[in-house]
């Protein structure tokens, strides 16, 4: 009896300790199904864009198109920087499964379509028709980034917002093993015509998740008009952060991912002119690009519990600029297996850093109230580079050449990392898109 009593305060001191209380909170935040709800989010809404700019080139270039015009084809993803120009309509109109499980499957059903029939043009005769089609995938796709975007920020609580959207962003790079790599893979095997088929056949994911997640509960929007609907979310911005920083943190979103984008944008193009087969590519560069990347965007995510999203923007970025010189050492060596993978895993470490950082930057400038308008607002700018910028791409390359292309994706990186000393200042504490707001609580 002695040893028993003597054993109870000892019991409720282990449970009492701060390491307790802190290890509590932090699995918490790490194990819930909120988080879980990330891993598909990110699975439907990855793969229609990896098909766009991984396997699309890939079969423009085995057809015999030229780079010039498979650079030209980024300008189809426009659609993934007009999105916000929907997005209010996306906030308003509720579908019947929901407001965003209804836009969601609706999408999904068209990206399975339109990407069944791109695959039945035939892209020398007919680059015109292949070029609508895939514009045709990146509006559902653009879409469906809208839905899901404002589904997970109101599923996600502010302090989850770091790791929820790092585990996104991973499920989002694991979905490019279907158009980067199994799909490169069956082309050796199969009919182009039957390798879109399947590819489209993967988009069921994103209507099985459609069909069973519960609808989050959504913050009261009291003017229901069209014109609230589009200077609403606007005004709602410029109220909680002013003009200057408006302005700021917008040019940031351009800046931050730019030369990490275009370094990327010919990825497959380029490691076919070094020498590299199909196979090579997608069995070897891919797995080097995706394991690399899954594992520094969830290193990231927990990084920032810790560190926050100021300070983990900072050191993310500089890795993230350091590792596109890699590429340049690549073009200058040749095919070397292990170097491209080599040079492939430091690139995506860089980037899976970088991208759950400025992922979890952007959802916590957006609030919940207009999390569709703000969310697409804000993505698409960052997506502005990747279209615009990635359209020159070809042209650069057949003037500079490889090395010195990537040399100047490198130097294109620095005014973005500049910029964080006015939108996310290193010894700035973070504050919330909703730091005026009592808090919304989804529905489980």
């Amino acid at each position: 009896m002695l040893k028993t009593r003597s054993l109870r305060p000892m019991s409720s001191e282990i449970h009492d300790s701060p390491d307790s209380s802190r290890w509590s909170r932090f699995s918490e935040a790490v194990f819930n199904r909120r988080i879980l709800a990330c891993v598909f989010t990110g699975l439907a809404s990855g793969m229609p864009l990896y098909l766009l700019i991984q396997l699309v080139p890939a079969w423009l270039r085995d057809s015999g198109v030229s780079l010039t015009e498979i650079g030209l084809f980024s300008l189809v993803g426009l659609p993934y920087t007009w999105k916000f120009l929907w997005a209010p309509m996306m906030d308003r109109w509720r579908l019947p499964l929901g407001l965003r499980r209804g836009w969601m499957l609706l999408t999904q059903i068209g990206l399975i379509a339109a990407i069944a029939l791109l695959g039945m043009i035939d892209p020398v005769s007919q680059t015109s028709l292949v070029a609508l089609m895939a514009f045709i995938v990146a509006v559902f796709s653009a879409s469906q980034d809208v839905a899901i975007d404002a589904y997970r920020r109101e599923l996600l609580r502010d302090e989850e917002l770091g790791l929820g959207n790092s585990v996104h962003v991973q499920a989002y790079r694991i979905s490019s093993l279907v158009p980067g790599s199994l799909s490169l893979i069956l082309a050796d095997l199969l009919p182009w015509r039957e390798v879109f088929w399947i590819t489209a056949a993967f988009m069921l994911i994103g209507v099985g998740l459609s069909v069973v997640v519960r609808e989050p509960v959504h913050a009261e929007v009291r003017d229901t008009g069209l014109r609230a609907a589009v200077i609403a979310p606007f005004s709602d911005y410029l109220k909680r952060r002013g003009v200057r920083p408006l302005i700021l943190a917008l040019v940031f979103m351009v800046l931050y991912k730019l030369g990490d984008n275009m370094a990327t944008a010919l990825a497959t193009p380029f490691y076919l002119d070094l020498g590299f087969s199909k196979t090579e590519i997608g069995l070897v560069a891919k797995h080097a690009a995706l394991w690399p990347s899954i594992f520094g965007g969830l290193v990231g995510g927990l990084i920032m519990i810790r560190l926050g999203i100021n300070r983990s923007l900072w050191l993310f970025g500089v890795v993230q600029l350091l590792s596109i010189l890699g590429f340049a050492v690549l073009a200058n060596t040749g095919p070397v297996l292990w170097l491209l993978a080599s040079v492939i895993a430091f690139e995506y470490l860089g980037v899976g850093l970088g991208t759950a950082a400025f992922t979890a930057y952007i959802a916590r400038e957006s609030s919940r109230t207009f999390a569709a308008t703000q969310f697409a607002l804000f993505t698409a700018l960052a997506a502005l580079p990747r279209t615009l910028a990635n359209s020159t791409t070809g042209v650069l390359v057949d003037s500079l050449g490889w090395v010195s292309f990537f040399l100047l994706c490198a130097v294109l990186a620095i005014p973005g990392m500049l910029l964080l000393l006015w939108v996310a200042p290193w010894s700035g504490s973070p504050t919330t898109a909703d730091d005026a707001r009592p808090p919304t609580t989804e529905g489980e």
